[in-house]
């Protein structure tokens, strides 16, 4: 005989999740601007973006939702955290196919966000404003993990 796994018990919406409590400062909706920008044909050019950030399955993850205003390109992060570190892991999805994982800290005002791939690797700091409104960040790459060269910058302001 197989056990019906529909009852209720499996219906309700899981608990926040203790371990990502200190995320919710990320949450709602941001501006973004992206500048110097390695990538783009002008570096001097920016790039105007959004992103909302929400608690997926009632607190369980935190996703991110991220797009340029004027098109692609577009992103799905989602967070989550082994209850028994520290550290947080992101799992990327892009409208190009790339598919990443990276690792996460934050302290409550640092964010750091990296990823350690044979020939691409990558680290990002960005620092909370005192009001929790906007952080300023920048991204760096390494093709060995030993020289590190600028990516760009990102500016993100929270609108709500």
């Amino acid at each position: 005989m197989t056990e019906d796994i529909t009852n209720t018990q499996y219906q309700q919406p899981p608990k926040p999740n203790p371990a990502l409590k200190d995320l919710e400062v990320f949450v709602g909706d941001w501006d973004m601007e992206v500048s110097r920008a390695s990538f783009l044909p002008d570096p001097s050019a920016t790039v105007d973006g959004s992103a909302s950030i929400e608690w997926l399955e009632s607190g369980a993850f935190l996703v991110i939702h991220q797009g340029a205003k004027a098109g692609p390109p577009f992103s799905i992060w989602v967070i989550g955290r082994d209850e028994s570190t520290e550290m947080y892991k992101m799992f990327y999805f892009d409208d190009r196919g790339v598919s990443r994982i990276y690792d996460m800290s934050f302290d409550g005002e640092v964010w750091k966000i990296w990823r350690e791939a044979p020939g691409f690797f990558q680290r990002f700091t960005g620092t909370f404003s005192k009001d929790g409104k906007s952080i300023a960040a920048q991204w760096e790459k390494s093709s060995d993990g030993k020289t590190w060269e600028h990516d760009f910058d990102l500016t993100s302001t929270k609108l709500s």
